[in-house]
């Protein structure tokens, strides 16, 4: 099967990640429906345990989880080299057993869907809060998200066969990364990130997530191949760092909707400001095209704040949008003839 997303339409939908369902069959069932790429649901506001951290700490020797996704670390028992076991029947993972369970039923097998872990960064200064030495951390952290994603990755491909994965590392914390205090140096960084992201390409696509704003230079230094970022202005002082990794076939998923305090900005106000970013990133010398035929649309970050009627209504406007993307994608073509 070859990893890529060339048949995946321009403007196709997806999520984050979180979703603010308490019934994990209900927040398949909602994911299924509302994106064009499903995504398999963590479901935070229903138990703690399902956070990006906590999940990709289930069997790390040393790693406590608390009832409310609180961690305690035993310096002691900390081992980078220890094999960790992702037991896939703890309360961490009531949201991926109902996905592997009911995305066969729903019609998603031949269906690209999206499945989104913690990165090696971001666990890794979790663990360092919580008292992990720097010279364990990191490595415990991507020793842990190697296992994690080996686990569920090879029980996604078993149950939807026919279908493409597409495994987005989430890194909020890069938000620090040209930070004077921060503990690693940028190269580091994507030396990194580019290993879980080689391991786990065994399973289908890969891509980075920031939802705020990142150094993307040094995030396309890793090379991933889906790049997810949030559609603000400030994304126009890196167009040259974008077009070349369009170029080179990487593929952009904007978030087109916002996600941070009420929703009540609708999906014309949405693209109109998506639409004006491309504009200015066109006027940098970035193929208008290659914008629209290599985008994605999200919301800037997961839905888990919201009520599950909410969600739905910051979906529809992602819809709406990603119909005016692909309105215009078929304009070009036949002005174009392409």
């Amino acid at each position: 099967m070859a990893r890529s997303l060339d048949g995946i339409a321009p403007g196709a939908t997806l999520g984050v990640g979180s979703l603010p369902h308490r019934s994990a069959s209900a927040a398949v069932e909602f994911s299924v429906k509302n994106f064009d790429l499903p995504v398999v649901p963590r479901l935070p506001r229903r138990s703690g345990a399902e956070s990006l951290a906590n999940q990709a700490l289930v069997g790390v020797p040393g790693v406590e989880m608390g009832p409310y996704g609180t961690l305690a670390v035993d310096v002691t028992r900390l081992d980078p080299e220890a094999p960790v076991t992702t037991d896939l029947l703890t309360d961490n993972f009531v949201g991926f057993r109902a996905f592997t369970e009911l995305a066969p039923q729903l019609g998603v097998d031949g269906r690209t869907f999206k499945w989104q872990v913690v990165g090696p960064v971001t666990l890794g200064l979790t663990l360092l809060r919580a008292g992990a030495p720097d010279h364990l951390a990191f490595r415990v952290a991507t020793q842990a998200i190697n296992e994690h994603v080996a686990t569920l990755g090879s029980v996604l491909a078993e149950v939807l066969p026919n279908s493409m994965q597409l495994i987005v590392f989430d890194e909020p914390l890069m938000v620090d990364l040209m930070s004077n205090d921060f503990p690693l140096a940028p190269d580091a960084v994507a030396d990194m990130l580019s290993g879980v992201m080689a391991s786990a390409q065994t399973f289908g696509v890969v891509g980075l997530h920031c939802c705020f704003e990142a150094d993307w230079p040094s995030l396309l230094e890793a090379g991933p191949q889906v790049l997810s970022m949030p559609a603000t202005e400030a994304v126009v002082d890196v167009s040259g760092y974008l077009d070349r990794f369009m170029q080179n076939g990487g593929r952009i998923a904007w978030g087109a909707v916002g996600t941070e305090g009420p929703v009540g900005v609708s999906a014309g106000r949405s693209w109109k400001a998506l639409s004006g970013i491309w504009c200015e990133m066109v006027q940098r010398g970035t193929d208008p095209g290659m914008l629209r035929s290599q985008s994605l649309l999200s919301p800037q970050s997961g839905l888990a704040s919201y009520s599950p009627a909410v969600a739905e209504e910051i979906c529809e406007s992602l819809h709406n949008i990603s119909l005016r993307v692909q309105d215009q994608a078929s304009a070009a073509k036949l002005v174009f003839g392409a």
